[in-house]
């Protein structure tokens, strides 16, 4: 048996290397934690960890009142929401970038968020027309242009070979679209309606609620056994299209269907916090260079990462203006370009 110890030690090495991986996901994990203490600590009245924790053990009951109402009405739900905005982005940056084969492919990049954005300004300026509350409408309007963003790229896809380049050409197209409806929109507004448009197109978590944070959690819930049942597709897709096709993968219709997810997952998160840049395209960069191109890894870390940064966001925000949180979405854009610097200056080295 000459080859007996070669085999065995490819095997070990195997087995080392997903631990390791494991555990800088693991370790990934403990950062984003810490990170949410950090922003449940951080904000205008201050906050010590031992309220902190005295508020979450004991609920809206505790005997502080002031301290739970902040905890349980004002901090606990944004930073929720910033988790989970963060984790979708995060994976839907992953899914679109391995899709198109195309570093800088991300929901904000091709349109998806466009598209949201001009849902929620038709339902601020028209919204008065309908018998329905601004609280619900705008982010059913958002949610229901960022799909339509996607029938229209699927159409386009269906009448064609749905190809990376195609599909990126659609994006594209769907971007500047929903733009110029989106600048359209907002000369025709009132400045008071004006102001509220821009201010939901900064991205920010303050308005977030327990119901918005149940719907988008619903959302990312129903996703994410989608998008992991496609892991091995996913990652074989890396391989190139023919290399994926000679191992038996429909890759027509894995793009199709990802797009699907990537478009459910990307109004999961912008419907209700507005438009936020960068964190889907820099998220699957910083997981892949960690973890590689294995998508049972790549996956969580996208996720951990999306989050970790939105956070932060969000404690920059609250450390630079205490008094009023900058927006998270002004936050991740300025950061996001030196971050996307690094990315590009890196990018040959990327594990592939």
């Amino acid at each position: 048996m000459p080859f007996a110890p070669r085999s065995h030690d490819l095997r070990e090495g195997y087995t080392q290397s997903e631990t390791r991986r494991a555990a800088q996901v693991a370790a990934a994990l403990v950062g984003l934690c810490l990170v949410v203490l950090a922003d449940m600590v951080t904000g205008p009245s201050g906050m010590s960890l031992p309220e902190l924790w005295s508020a979450l053990i004991n609920g809206p009951a505790a005997e502080d009142k002031t301290a739970a109402t902040i905890v349980w009405h004002i901090r606990l739900p944004q930073t929720l929401m910033g988790v989970l905005v963060g984790a979708c982005l995060g994976i839907a940056g992953l899914q679109m970038q391995t899709i198109l084969c195309n570093p800088l492919a991300s929901p904000f990049t091709l349109g998806f968020s466009a598209s949201a954005g001009f849902g929620a300004a038709m339902a601020i300026t028209f919204g008065h027309l309908l018998p329905v509350p601004q609280f619900f409408l705008i982010p059913l309007s958002a949610f229901v242009m960022t799909l339509l963003a996607c029938a229209i790229i699927y159409l386009i896809a269906a009448m064609r070979e749905a190809t990376a380049e195609l599909l990126v050409l659609a994006g594209i197209a769907v971007l500047f679209f929903f733009q110029s409806l989106q600048s359209m929109v907002q000369f025709l507004s009132s400045p008071e309606v004006l102001q509220q448009i821009v201010f939901w197109l900064f991205g920010s978590l303050l308005k977030s609620s327990w119901t918005s944070v149940t719907v988008t959690a619903g959302l990312f819930v129903a996703c994410l056994p989608l998008v992991l049942a496609d892991t091995w597709k996913l990652t074989a897709l890396r391989l190139g299209d023919s290399n994926a096709s000679s191992m038996g993968l429909n890759v027509r219709a894995l793009r199709l269907r990802t797009f699907g997810i990537v478009a459910i997952l990307t109004s999961a998160a912008v419907s209700f916090v507005g438009t936020i840049g960068f964190v889907g395209l820099i998220a699957p960069h910083v997981a892949r260079t960690i973890v590689g191109e294995d998508h049972r890894f790549a996956i969580p870390l996208s996720a951990i990462t999306g989050s970790t940064i939105l956070i932060g966001a969000s404690v920059i925000g609250k450390l630079i203006s205490p008094g009023a949180s900058i927006p998270v979405g002004i936050i991740t854009a300025v950061a996001g370009i030196p971050m996307l610097v690094a990315v590009i200056a890196v990018h040959g080295k990327t594990p592939r």
